[in-house]
């Protein structure tokens, strides 16, 4: 759970610093590429496929292609149809969709009915601190950002469930889930992108190496290994923890407003789905 935490606050941090800097300057299809083509240089020196099949690999470029690539396609379009607030809102639903798509892949097995209960709990508390009025057009950019969230949680699952050794052979092998997100982003940005909005101050591209460097390439790459160490509901949980972190953030930094008791009661809710998924 610690590594959960730790990339919570790092991408915590990378999304104020998007929304302050980058956000209407950059083109969100562009800004992707970018990270995507410089998380894979990172991680590329580290390749190492003797000990890996070619199913493996193939396996873990789809999920990359599917878990970012795929996932930021959708969630990119949705800003066409809703606000700010509202894809915030519409992202809750994620952790159903971790403990979801885990139920499928289990086959016979089901899934603890107290994971369920936790991942649903998780929904409520960031319901409490996230949600605003709607707009009343927002039903297709309501199923935009399910598909994103489907995407982001199969592709957590999948990694979860992928046999690739320990840590040190996950991190010799990491490179190709950059590499399947990087041709989905590249013809996504060729098919979308305004290049009218490329980077243009000393600024934004340090922001862009830091969001490819350390929020994509770093952040990723724990995050998945993270899912190996904890269970589904833990896992399914920490996807909503985000919410609050990056309220804390932006308040810390930016001085913006915050309702105090949606944003304790809703943190409590979260904490509390959290501690009912880690009993054994």
């Amino acid at each position: 759970m610690a590594l959960l935490w730790f990339v919570t606050a790092l991408w915590a941090a990378s999304f104020s610093l998007i929304g302050e800097f980058l956000a209407g300057r950059v083109d969100g299809y562009i800004a992707v590429f970018i990270r995507m083509i410089l998380a894979l240089a990172v991680l590329a020196p580290f390749l190492r496929l003797s000990q890996f099949s070619w199913r493996q690999q193939l396996q873990l470029a789809a999920i990359g292609a599917l878990q970012i690539g795929v996932m930021y396609l959708f969630l990119y379009h949705a800003f066409l149809y809703l606000s700010v607030a509202e894809v915030l809102l519409f992202t809750i639903f994620t952790p159903l969709y971790v403990t979801l798509v885990d139920e499928l892949l289990s086959g016979r097995r089901h899934l603890p009915g107290r994971w369920w209960f936790a991942a649903a709990l998780a929904v409520v508390g960031a319901a409490v601190i996230r949600y605003d009025h709607l707009s009343e057009q927002f039903w297709f950019g309501l199923l935009l950002i399910q598909a994103a969230n489907l995407c982001f949680a199969a592709g957590q699952v999948l990694y979860k469930r992928l046999p690739l050794g320990n840590e040190r052979q996950q991190l010799q092998i990491f490179a190709l889930f950059f590499a399947g997100a990087s041709v989905v982003s590249a013809l996504a940005m060729v098919a979308f992108a305004d290049f009218n909005k490329l980077p243009s101050s000393n600024l934004q591209w340090f922001i862009l190496v830091w969001l490819g460097v350390g929020a994509s390439g770093l952040g990723y790459l724990l995050w998945n290994l993270a899912s190996k160490r904890v269970n589904t509901a833990q896992l399914a949980i920490m996807n909503n923890m985000l919410i609050p972190a990056g309220l804390l953030v932006n308040f810390s930094f930016w001085g913006q407003q915050v309702d105090w008791w949606r944003l304790a009661i809703g943190s409590a809710i979260l904490l509390l789905s959290i501690a009912i998924a880690s009993r054994r």
